[in-house]
């Protein structure tokens, strides 16, 4: 405008001894320009940018704008957070239909049988500590050989027979594991005898004991005069397992 004087810039000065005159100091700067830059007309920002340069001249704009914005007092929050208000779910995140609203332990099952914490099986300890399961077997094997005799026909009568001759099978199986068992004893007592007498013991191998179990069987059933009967059967077994892998007859 005419009749007014353009106003003065400050100088900006250089530290001594750099060979171009060094850095511009934005600190004093700033200071200097923090009070008046927004009265200035566009000639004289003009000639400040010149003065300092383009870089500087940005940070020294933006340092003072952001000044600006930052002196607004913050505006606090009415609503103070408490630690004992119930929980905000999101609306933006789908509630499930199924969710734990109490912590519940998961319960683990554990399997006695192939747990370390029941210890090692052992066969003479276990029949030792349930021997009184054979007399609560016998009872109910005969408990049922008393209801088959009222019942002498009908699916009841199917039921009972299957169970008396599944009973059966089972006495038969335990009295063949305790004959092995007895012949596994006599074997490692027989071994035993042999370390003390100095000589070196002898370990049967599988196929032998076998041999050997198959022997006593044979010599058991022989004594109770069953062993034609037994074999009849097993004859009777293999011949159906032959005629499996014979070939079809064609008829043509």
């Amino acid at each position: 405008m005419p009749g007014t004087r353009p106003r003065a810039v400050p100088a900006v000065r250089h530290p001594r001894g750099s060979p171009e005159g060094g850095d511009v100091e934005l600190g004093a700067v700033a200071r200097d320009l923090s009070c008046g830059i927004a009265d200035m007309s566009f000639e004289e920002l003009l000639k400040l940018q010149s003065q300092v340069g383009t870089k500087t001249y940005k940070q020294l704009v933006a340092g003072n704008g952001t000044k600006k914005q930052c002196s607004r007092p913050p505006v606090r929050n009415a609503c103070v957070a408490d630690k004992h208000r119930p929980l905000e779910m999101s609306a933006k995140v789908r509630v499930p239909f199924l969710r734990q609203v109490v912590p519940v332990s998961k319960k683990v099952a554990r399997d006695p049988r192939f747990d370390d914490l029941s210890g090692e099986y052992n066969p003479e300890v276990f029949d030792k500590t349930y021997q009184f399961l054979n007399d609560i077997r016998a009872k109910e094997k005969e408990l049922v050989k008393k209801q088959l005799k009222k019942r002498l026909s009908g699916e009841e009568h199917e039921k009972l027979q299957q169970l008396l001759q599944r009973m059966e099978q089972q006495e038969m199986a335990q009295q063949e594991r305790k004959q092995q068992q007895e012949l596994r004893l006599a074997l490692k007592q027989e071994r035993r005898i042999q370390a003390q007498q100095g000589h070196r013991p002898y370990f049967l191998k599988k196929s032998e004991q076998r041999q050997l179990a198959l022997a006593e069987k044979f010599k058991e059933l022989k004594r109770s005069k069953k062993l034609e009967s037994f074999l009849s059967r097993k004859r009777h077994r293999n011949a159906g397992k032959d005629k499996r892998h014979l070939p079809l007859s064609r008829e043509y």
